[in-house]
């Protein structure tokens, strides 16, 4: 996997830990697989570890202060910023990662990283006690939101004397869990079609029936995707995620709404070549939507007829004209894979990725895991961030393609 990175720029942010002494053997692991280094540093991190080591070992000058006369006449941080594939923090501190949320620019690292389109990593490094903090927890929720990977942090001895998590991961760890987070531009030219998020359909104009779906897997394999150079369409219910970079969004309300804009973009808006159905359609809608809020009687509950929502991803499944190569998702609590090749059969699909919901998988979690199948295999996705998942999925749903196309 690290012949990835071979070639990447790596632009090395390291900041004020105790930790920041690690960041000599992190340059050298990154330029023993290709990556070209260069190093941003805090004025706190200078306290640790001095700028003449990390210059003499990337072989680049370190950059050091955002008002610096020489280099801000070319506009040094947006050089910096331009010229990196990938910005990667490390250590981050619980500090840094606060001003990373808050858009702070006063310093040469924050400035850099509003100006860069690079992917940002962060590599943890803080006591146990300041990681668990529900303000940092939220700062990370944050970030990752934003498409930020997160790395680590390990857990175990601490330099304060305590144990925990908190722990830089180890050099050679950051760099494996780096190259496993890039995706080569496999799905360039390719039209992708994705839904995401649950779909709400209306009992009364106040009470829906709807169901635990955040959409954060479905946002993530958008974002793989578009990571891999395809053309994105998201078809997103309702859920509060921002867009991720270079997809196209589209928002539903309904079971009905999604399938007219599903239906739409294979059909008046041309062919796509992959559709992957990850959203959490609702299988039953109210036969009859009252046309104002129902009152509660002194009955003891009310009997609310059902009628079946529109299959989507069968739907898609059965075309026969523009139909796309075919992924559904299944979220099981029980007997995942006898349920989801199942699925894969009756749908009528090329690919299913199964994953088990609850035990803090699935629904509104930032982890998941996958069970993929198709007609003639399987794979197995291990349990991570739903963004190194989802990038995972990418690869496999492609390589299947390829296959396919030459058996």
């Amino acid at each position: 996997m690290a012949e990835q990175l071979t070639g990447k720029k790596i632009l090395l942010g390291v900041t004020g830990s105790i930790a920041a002494y690690k960041a000599a053997e992190l340059v050298r692991r990154l330029q023993d697989v290709g990556a070209e280094v260069r190093v941003v540093m805090t004025a706190a991190a200078c306290e640790f570890i001095t700028p003449l080591t990390l210059q003499t070992l990337s072989g680049h000058p370190v950059a050091l202060t955002l008002l610096d006369a020489d280099e801000e006449s070319a506009m040094g941080h947006i050089t910096l910023a331009r010229w990196a594939d990938w910005f990667l923090i490390a250590p981050a501190t619980a500090d840094t990662l606060s001003r990373l949320v808050q858009g702070r620019s006063d310093d040469l690292l924050t400035a850099i990283h509003l100006a860069s389109e690079a992917r940002l990593v962060c590599a943890p490094a803080m006591n146990n006690k300041m990681w668990s903090h529900v303000a940092t927890q939220e700062n990370l929720t944050s970030l990752r939101s934003r498409g930020a990977v997160i790395l680590g942090p390990a857990s175990g001895d601490q330099a304060c004397g305590e144990q925990g998590e908190g722990r830089l991961l180890e050099p050679v760890d950051i760099v494996t869990a780096l190259a496993e987070s890039v995706v080569p531009a496999v799905w360039a030219g390719k039209r992708v079609l994705i839904t995401a998020g649950p779909t709400h359909e209306p009992i009364d104009p106040v009470r829906f029936i709807g169901n635990r779906s955040s959409g954060k897997m479905g946002f993530a394999v958008a974002q793989a995707a578009a990571e891999a150079g395809a053309e994105v369409m998201l078809i997103a219910g309702p859920v509060g995620l921002d867009t991720p970079t270079g997809v196209n969004r589209h928002n539903v309300g309904t079971a009905a709404q999604m399938y007219a804009a599903v239906m739409q973009q294979l059909t008046m808006m041309g062919s796509r070549d992959i559709f992957i159905s990850v959203a959490a359609v609702a299988d039953y809608r109210a036969e009859t939507v009252a046309p104002h809020k129902m009152k509660k009687s002194a009955q003891q509950g009310i009997t609310l007829p059902l009628v079946s929502t529109q299959d989507i991803v069968a739907a898609v499944a059965a075309l026969s004209t523009n139909r796309p190569y075919v992924v559904g998702f299944a979220a099981e609590t029980e007997k995942v894979a006898d349920y989801a090749q199942e699925k894969l059969k009756r749908k009528g699909l090329d690919m299913i990725a199964a994953n088990e919901v609850g035990a803090e998988l699935g629904f509104a979690s930032d982890d998941n895991a996958l069970q993929v199948f198709w007609e003639t295999g399987s794979q197995e996705v291990p349990r991570g961030p739903k963004l190194t998942v989802a990038r995972s999925l990418i690869t496999i749903i492609m390589g299947q393609i390829n296959a396919d196309s030459t058996s």
